[in-house]
């Protein structure tokens, strides 16, 4: 029984030179919801499609559902259900004839099937509304159907939710978390959100310049996302003298607003408070705080997420 739907070992793809993937060792673990983060053109996209067959290696290879010989990785790929940027519709057809032409086009036997997806994605009430009509919200929850059609053991979703509003993000990720729960569906979920990916993740894999970086855990995360005090006073720099001289630490960073993380002393925080009022400083804002998954990745690539 295979412990992982997806490993690489030292896979590479190069365009012209340029190397868009650089021997990556990507694991996921059978049941897990595996967060896939890096900036646009970190190489992202390029492993997914290697993935699921649209691109072939430079060099390295795929093992998937533990699978790596070429003919068992086409028939290991029909357990895969994908959404690769935006979902493929047939425009002027309802959601029930596009699920209905994706079924044929796949080979997928009995219609019962169809009915069923659009209950599991909420859209059992669409009727006979045209997929040109749905709103965004409406079309990614049909690019999810289909992409459930066959009953996949393994989701592969890139940005599956670019554009959504609020809500819809929320409902997007409730359904997913759902998938993963109850039909115990493996799921990658490539997303420049990276806030929303905290909320679900149970894996992450940090991938810049077509490097994978690191793997880790929602525990290992919670971990190395450090906690620290947050301070702003009236005078910043009198008041690093007082954290220096009185309380004996240098384990603080001054930000560009002149307020004051502190990582050390978190367990005394009536101590520094104290300290830093007896010094005269006038103390406008005093609490704990943690470091979030959009603060680790931006640490751990060294510059701007978003540049």
């Amino acid at each position: 029984m295979y412990e992982y739907v997806l490993k690489t070992n030292q896979l590479s793809k190069k365009f012209k030179g340029h190397t868009a993937l650089d021997k990556v060792n990507l694991s996921i673990r059978k049941g897990s919801i595996y967060g896939f983060i890096g900036q646009n053109g970190a190489g992202k996209s390029t492993l997914i499609r290697m993935v699921t067959g649209l691109a072939f290696p430079t060099q390295g290879t795929i093992e998937l559902f533990g699978a790596s010989e070429e003919q068992a990785l086409i028939q290991a790929r029909k357990r895969i259900g994908s959404i690769i940027e935006s979902p493929a519709l047939f425009p002027h057809m309802t959601a029930s004839e596009n699920l209905e032409a994706n079924r044929i086009l796949r080979g997928i036997p009995g219609k019962d099937c169809v009915p069923r997806m659009l209950e599991q994605v909420g859209l059992q009430g669409a009727g006979k509304k045209k997929a040109k009509n749905f709103s965004l919200g409406m079309k990614q929850r049909l690019g999810l159907a289909i992409a459930l059609l066959g009953d996949p053991e393994f989701l592969i979703l890139d940005e599956p939710t670019n554009g959504l509003d609020p809500m819809g993000v929320v409902e997007m990720r409730e359904l997913l978390k759902r998938l993963n729960r109850e039909l115990g569906i493996t799921i990658m979920i490539s997303s420049h959100i990276l806030s929303e990916l905290h909320l679900m993740a149970s894996h992450y894999g940090i991938i810049h310049r077509g490097q994978l970086l690191e793997q880790l855990t929602a525990e290992e995360l919670n971990e190395k996302c450090q906690q620290y005090l947050f301070i702003k006073v009236d005078d910043p720099g009198k008041a690093t003298a007082v954290i220096q001289n009185e309380l004996g630490t240098a384990d603080f960073e001054v930000m560009q607003d002149g307020t004051i993380k502190l990582y050390s002393r978190i367990e005394q925080p009536g101590k520094v408070s104290t300290a830093l009022f007896s010094a005269g400083l006038e103390i406008e804002k005093f609490m704990p705080m943690g470091e979030d998954l959009e603060s680790y990745f931006t640490k751990r690539i060294g510059g701007n997420p978003n540049v």
